[in-house]
């Protein structure tokens, strides 16, 4: 299972009729994982003064975010949790993280303690130490995730009805939250080792999809602060296949 990560990563958010007419074009290129649509659940880590979210907005030439994720709603204390370090230095993001159980993660995020140590490890109970971070977001959202077989350096990921919460902060809680995009948006994810193939740069253009400076955390933070959070209304159901969604 691969720990480490480099790539550049673009995004874009895109409406329902242009996700629609780019999965037409795309999918002679590109094919979904064997996992189809599934709900993430991220918990982002942060300190009590929010400092690593609001350094990120600032747009620094270096920033790194802690984060926690799963593939689905963890069943027991045994399903898997990946504790993660991302860094982005100048546009690249740099990835590390380690899977844990939920139960080992449940006593970390308690007492600070995890008996499997190790290099990536480390590095995030470091940074974790350094920031005084603890799990302070919940974020949920359905996901379709692609990759070329041509060259699987370069993966797509299509994100709908992503949500937000600032409590029950488990896993296990439920993916309910604030949408964070009106109705019908999608975020699209284009992660990359090299330079975009001219066959994805001609079906962007043509889908009418142009990139977007976009954190989906620091854009709940910025509308918490705005007093928007929730504008989009609520979501509180599991897995509902937005329309079109497989196209």
């Amino acid at each position: 299972m691969k720990t480490v990560f480099k790539r550049e990563e673009i995004k874009y958010i895109l409406t329902g009729s242009q996700y629609l007419k780019l999965r037409h074009m795309i999918n002679a290129h590109m094919a979904e994982d064997k996992y189809g649509l599934t709900t993430i659940y991220t918990t982002y880590f942060d300190s009590s003064d929010d400092i690593m979210i609001r350094r990120s907005l600032d747009k620094p030439v270096y920033k790194e975010k802690i984060r926690a994720r799963s593939y689905g709603a963890p069943e027991d204390e045994n399903s898997t949790v990946f504790l993660e370090l991302k860094k982005k230095f100048k546009g690249t993001v740099y990835k590390r993280r380690i899977a844990m159980t939920l139960g080992d993660y449940e006593h970390y995020v308690a007492t600070g303690e995890y008996s499997g140590h190790s290099q990536i490890f480390d590095e995030i109970d470091y940074a974790v130490g350094l920031y005084h971070a603890y799990p302070r977001l919940t974020m949920c959202y359905d996901r379709i995730a692609m990759f070329c077989p041509e060259d699987e350096t370069i993966r797509m990921t299509f994100d709908f009805n992503i949500r937000c919460r600032r409590n029950d902060l488990d896993h296990t809680a439920g993916d309910r939250g604030d949408l964070l995009l009106p109705a019908g948006s999608v975020l699209l994810e284009i992660k990359i080792s090299n330079s975009m193939p001219m066959w994805m740069v001609s079906a962007l253009s043509s889908a009418g999809a142009y990139p977007v400076s976009v954190s989906k955390y620091g854009k709940y933070y910025s509308q918490e602060l705005e007093g928007t959070a929730g504008r989009y209304g609520t979501y509180s159901n599991s897995i509902v296949h937005a329309a079109g969604a497989q196209a």
